[in-house]
């Protein structure tokens, strides 16, 4: 499922236009990320938690050529599922 398609069932299930559906997702996809880039945990209750990460400098290789590699310390996200989510994922219910 791509993002085209999450505006177009959001859209058709809120009556909104998909430019003002866009939008607002647009909106809190920069949202979610600005708090991530500041350092703080996003909760969204019965979904989950985004976290930033900091991975650790290291030394890697290509696996194409086996040449080693340098990896700078960089910041990713961390996702982990609320029970509502995986309940969901395993069970035919609605969230």
């Amino acid at each position: 499922m791509t993002k085209a398609d999450i505006v177009d069932i959001v859209s058709q299930g809120t009556g909104l236009t998909k430019v003002e559906t866009q939008a607002v997702i647009d909106g809190f996809l920069a949202t979610v990320g600005y708090a991530l880039q500041r350092g703080d945990r996003v909760e969204l209750r019965g979904f989950g938690n985004f976290k930033p990460v900091v991975r650790q400098a290291r030394q890697a290789r290509n696996p194409m050529t086996n040449e080693p590699v340098f990896v700078d310390e960089h910041i990713t996200a961390a996702f982990r599922p609320s029970k509502d989510l995986k309940r969901y994922l395993n069970q035919d219910t609605d969230l």
